[in-house]
């Protein structure tokens, strides 16, 4: 059968950690963005990439919206469309959807994504997205992203790579980001009409330059919105393959700066439950830590929740016997835990010179186990 799995694309030999170069070695701690830094890559070998924006609106709403381009073996490439809006009643049913794109194109300068009834559009100056979709008549999209905080990416170029010879990578896993931005427009849906998203936001542009579960056996996300402070994080678990590797990146910002940023940040599932149905310890509480490399500029949350917001299925599009074989095949098993409380959480924030402040903020948290028995994101 491992012949099978590696011919299939569902598993690697084992090549160790000393196969993967994380973006943590570089030699600068962060770099700030460029707007040349925001181009599609648009790879035309396998990869997936996407470009997902967060809103935390003033009305107690959260929501987010995707572009995802995949490329399978350099053969075929598909774009989807996805969105959610998170009610503040959290007895309100999520609007989701998820649409295949027809006729995309990425723009010649690559700075623009455009399909029938979808288009992602950067502003001249490089500071404001305009994300459009008109996809589904469920939900019609229509936000404007507009950094005020710099925006960042780990090292010195956001990348880390997969291959036993640095100089000639066979993989590799990207992130840039806007950890704070204001968002205007709104989410018009068939059942609540149009809901005003304007607020705070966050954009990421992320890159898997190989197969999805050949580069990490799970993920965590977390972005935190607050009044004065934002403060956003990823981090990934390689598969055995690559050490089990855990690599995460992430910042903290205000309005004008950033406090943290880099590839010191850690995410902690300090509590979890077997979820019975599907065998992954879902987290119910975690914490977040940032801190700069060779500072005393750093942050922390703490949060809890009773219960998951959502739990997606991701392979719940694959027909069922095309599941039932990678998941025998492969070990795959992946599954998205989304929690969006209602309740908001402290933000406890150290400059550089010792001063602790705090405010409270909104919290959107994933966890996601893809394969493996490896550690899903750090534990207490």
């Amino acid at each position: 059968m491992n012949w099978l799995k590696q011919r299939v694309g569902l598993e690697d030999p084992v090549y160790g950690a000393s196969a993967v170069q994380s973006v943590a070695q570089q030699s600068t701690p962060y770099t700030v963005l460029k707007k040349e830094d925001l181009k599609w890559f648009a790879l035309d070998s396998t990869a997936v990439e996407t470009q997902t924006f967060y809103v935390t609106a003033d009305s107690g709403h959260s929501a987010l919206a995707q572009i995802i381009y995949s490329n399978v073996g350099g053969l075929r490439t598909t774009c989807q469309f996805t969105s959610k809006l998170f009610f503040p009643d959290p007895s309100t049913p999520q609007v989701w959807t998820s649409d295949s794109l027809s006729n995309w194109n990425v723009s010649q300068d690559k700075y623009s994504f455009t399909a029938t009834n979808c288009t992602l559009t950067l502003s001249e100056d490089g500071n404001t997205f305009h994300i459009h979709s008109s996809t589904s008549k469920t939900s019609i999209v229509d936000l404007k992203f507009t950094r005020v905080a710099p925006g960042v990416m780990a090292g010195d170029n956001g990348t880390t790579t997969y291959g036993t010879d640095p100089k000639k990578p066979w993989g590799s896993m990207f992130h840039a980001y806007w950890p704070r931005c204001t968002v205007s427009g709104n989410i018009v849906t068939q059942k609540h009409g149009p809901v005003d998203m304007a607020g705070r936001g966050m954009y990421v542009h992320a890159l898997q330059g190989m197969r999805p579960n050949l580069s990490a056996a799970s993920h965590n996300f977390c972005n935190f919105q607050g009044p004065t402070y934002s403060a956003v994080m990823w981090e990934f678990t390689t598969p055995p393959s690559y050490g089990s590797t855990s690599i995460s990146v992430g910042c903290v910002a205000t309005d004008d700066k950033i406090i943290v940023a880099g590839a010191t940040c850690k995410p902690t599932h300090t509590a979890s439950r077997t979820d019975s149905e599907v065998g992954w310890p879902e987290p119910t509480s975690m914490s977040f830590e940032w801190q700069q490399k060779d500072s005393k500029a750093g942050a922390h949350v703490d949060a809890n929740w009773k219960s998951r917001t959502d739990r997606i299925d991701v392979l719940q599009e694959v027909p069922g016997f095309v599941k039932a074989i990678m998941s025998q095949a492969g070990g795959l098993k992946p599954y998205i835990y989304q929690f969006v409380p209602e309740e908001k959480f402290k933000i406890k924030v150290t400059g550089e010179d010792g001063e602790v402040k705090e405010e409270e903020g909104r919290l959107i948290v994933e966890a996601t186990f893809i394969s493996g028995e490896q550690k899903k994101g750090s534990s207490a």
